[in-house]
């Protein structure tokens, strides 16, 4: 593959995260199913944060913190995602731009505010999420910049941001330019919530434009409708080039046609909250990935990342990422 600028560029939700933790009653009073996201107007976004507990706000986004983990590895990275020119917009583009990623969307002046996500995080570290989409969902085709598909390695597609039709016709026109210009075609299933709205889109996307597929063991599973992990690793061989399938504490499998590496997880001391595991574990296969290292190796550069981002509260690295690789790997 010839040289580009970036390694990855993301295309997903800009979304300032609001994190606290929280206890089963509060789930269950709530009317939440632990684990998973659900969608909120803002009138509702402003009636739960009123209810949280002390927390912390940060940056984030499912490929916002996958483009940010890239860039904690050394890799170059660009974004695409709105905001509104707000107090939180200011904040996302502030903190994107900060690490060196690119980010040049354009801001809405009007309509809604800039998309937040209250997360939950119980004792056992399980992250419940409630997101307000705000100004993400009008992110459009208008948005893609050809030149900077065209200028990066892989064009990364978060799940999350399929509801919205522009959205859909952003990825959908994000990925004939990549694969007009031979770049490869990313996309993270991101929530079984996601798969079970969106599964025949999905099943689309997989089999005629996604290269390189994310999920974890639930959402692989929902997407082909199978009671088990290894019917579902068969079925989704045959579907795109290369599958990095997340089991949590069992590790990933990482498969290329004939191809299928085990990698064990990461040791961790305690794990705090898995809020990002899955974006931190993407950037760092794609990270290998776009290195050319073996497929195992780029499974177990996601596991460290992964395991770094579980072990403290938040979904960005604590520490450099590509110091904590160096030494693992060495």
């Amino acid at each position: 593959m010839s040289e580009t600028r970036f390694d990855v560029v993301g295309i997903g939700n800009a979304i300032v995260d609001v994190l606290a933790h929280a206890d089963d009653q509060f789930i269950n009073e709530n009317g939440l199913v632990k684990g998973t996201m659900s969608l909120v107007d803002e009138a509702m976004a402003e009636t739960v944060y009123s209810k949280m507990g002390p927390g912390i706000e940060c940056s984030g986004g499912s490929a916002a913190n996958t483009i940010a983990a890239l860039a904690s590895l050394g890799s170059s990275g660009a974004f695409v995602g709105k905001v509104k020119d707000d107090q939180l917009g200011k904040v996302f583009r502030h903190d994107i731009t900060s690490l060196g990623i690119s980010f040049d969307t354009a801001a809405d002046n009007d309509g809604a505010s800039t998309a937040r996500c209250m997360i939950h995080v119980t004792p056992d570290a399980q992250r419940t999420m409630q997101t307000f989409l705000g100004a993400c969902v009008t992110l459009g085709p208008d948005d893609i910049d050809d030149d900077l598909i065209a200028d990066s390695r892989v064009t990364y597609l978060e799940g999350y941001l399929w509801d919205p039709d522009q959205a859909k016709q952003a990825f959908r026109k994000a990925a004939r330019v990549a694969e007009a210009s031979g770049r490869l075609v990313s996309l993270s299933l991101s929530d079984p919530f996601c798969v079970d709205r969106h599964r025949d889109d999905f099943l689309d996307l997989v089999k005629n434009h996604v290269n390189i597929l994310f999920a974890n063991e639930e959402e692989i599973m929902s997407l082909y409708q199978v009671e088990n992990f290894d019917e579902a690793l068969q079925m989704v061989r045959a579907d795109c080039d290369i599958a990095a399938l997340t089991r949590s504490a069992k590790g990933s499998v990482a498969v290329r046609g004939d191809e299928v590496h085990i990698v064990d997880a990461e040791p961790v001391d305690r794990v705090v909250d898995t809020t990002g595991a899955g974006d931190a574990y993407a950037a760092g296969f794609l990270h290998g990935l776009t290195r050319e290292m073996p497929l195992d190796k780029c499974a177990r550069i996601g596991g460290i990342c992964s395991a770094e981002v579980i072990s403290h509260v938040g979904a960005r690295p604590d520490v450099s990422l590509k110091d904590l690789v160096q030494t693992a790997l060495n």
